[in-house]
C-alpha cells in the first residue's frame, strides 16, 4: 500500500507542475520561438497591406515568394510586377 500512496503523491505533484508550473509553457504552445527567417506577417507589394504567412495568395517570383491579400492583388501583380517591384518609399529610395 505505501507504494501506490507514493505514485499517486508523485503522479499529483507532477500534474501541478505540468499545469501550473514549469512544464505549463510546454503544454499550452508558449515554448515557440519567433525567429527572423519566419516573420508572422509580409506586406502585399500592391496594396502594402499586411499579409499573414498562412493567408492570402503566393506567387513565386524570380525565385522570391511574394504573398498577397487578395486575388484582385495578384491578378495586378501578374500583369506587371515589375511596376509592383520598384516602387519607391517615401525617401524616394527604391525598395
Amino acid at each position: 500500500m505505501d507504494g501506490v500512496f507514493s505514485f499517486v503523491i508523485f503522479a499529483g505533484l507532477f500534474y501541478l507542475m505540468m499545469r501550473y508550473g514549469c512544464g505549463a509553457h510546454m503544454a499550452h504552445g508558449h515554448h515557440k520561438e519567433q525567429t527572423p527567417e519566419q516573420p508572422e506577417a509580409i506586406i502585399d507589394p500592391v496594396c502594402n497591406k499586411i499579409v499573414e504567412i498562412d493567408k492570402g495568395y503566393g506567387k513565386l517570383h524570380d525565385g522570391e515568394l511574394y504573398r498577397f491579400c487578395s486575388k484582385e492583388c495578384l491578378d495586378k501583380f501578374d500583369v506587371d510586377p515589375v511596376k509592383y517591384l520598384t516602387k519607391t518609399d517615401a525617401t524616394g529610395a527604391r525598395k
